[in-house]
């Protein structure tokens, strides 16, 4: 049973964009609810090709990363690499970023294209298997905690689109999670997992595209975050309806 005071809680707004060229929108338009930004450890447009920081970000499963067009942009592995691996052979691209800090505040871009969805991908995640938002062409935006065994929230009204952007602002601070879309829905999940820290790599933001497709970012900023936080948070969060957890599989066993 989970514990009353860690009840999942969720808000969707109404109105959602079809689609978002990243011209005419950003994660900037989006404002935090729950924290108070303290400092900017990382932030960049991509607007000039380097090299990856292995610090900064961390190319998962042998799958393939690059700056290019202004973005940050990844593909699956090799099939040479795939050959060689019996399990976690990068078939969707995937990547994280470990300076993301413990409690932070997220603004970034993402886009979804070619490929397959599948039952897992695509997904960004904060902290591996610790709060993840899968996007489904047919179910909607899910939040999944612990393991992606419980979803706890959700707004099926916002199924994703391949080669749209998608411009969001998230929020963790303690067991609270909110994230916002622009012209999209805006969701609060509690869990106590969310204060923990992630159970095996994959630290931070970290996101995997659709099977054999493409996944980008845009637009990243990761930031610090107060104390405490805004003055009327402890009002704002009592605005959430309820959300009732639903258990979506088993959680593996450590």
């Amino acid at each position: 049973m989970m514990n009353s005071r860690l009840s999942p809680l969720f808000l969707i707004l109404p109105v959602f964009a079809l689609c978002s060229p990243t011209g005419l929108a950003g994660p900037e338009e989006l404002s935090p609810l729950m924290v108070e930004p303290k400092e900017e450890v990382y932030s960049s447009d991509f607007s000039e090709p380097a090299p990856l920081e292995k610090a900064q970000w961390t190319p998962r499963q042998g799958t393939r990363w690059g700056i290019t067009d202004g973005v940050l942009k990844g593909i699956p592995s090799s099939a040479e690499f795939q050959a060689k691996k019996d399990h976690h052979k990068g078939l969707e691209p995937r990547i994280s970023a470990p300076m993301t800090p413990p409690e932070f505040l997220v603004r970034f871009s993402v886009r979804f294209s070619e490929g397959e969805e599948t039952t897992i991908v695509p997904f960004v995640e904060f902290g591996h298997h610790i709060v993840r938002l899968r996007f489904s062409q047919k179910e909607g935006l899910a939040v999944l905690a612990d393991y992606e065994s419980l979803k706890v929230a959700e707004a099926p009204e916002f199924p994703w689109k391949s080669g749209c952007w998608y411009h969001a602002l998230a929020e963790l601070k303690g067991d609270e999670f909110v994230v916002q879309f622009v012209d999209g829905p805006t969701l609060y999940a509690r869990h106590e997992i969310f204060s923990e820290p992630a159970p095996s790599g994959g630290t931070g933001l970290g996101l995997a595209g659709p099977r054999g497709g493409v996944a980008e970012l845009d637009q990243v900023s990761l930031w610090t975050v107060a104390t405490e936080p805004r003055p009327d948070w402890s009002e704002r969060r009592q605005e959430f309806p309820e959300f009732a957890p639903v258990k979506v599989r088993e959680k593996p066993k450590k």
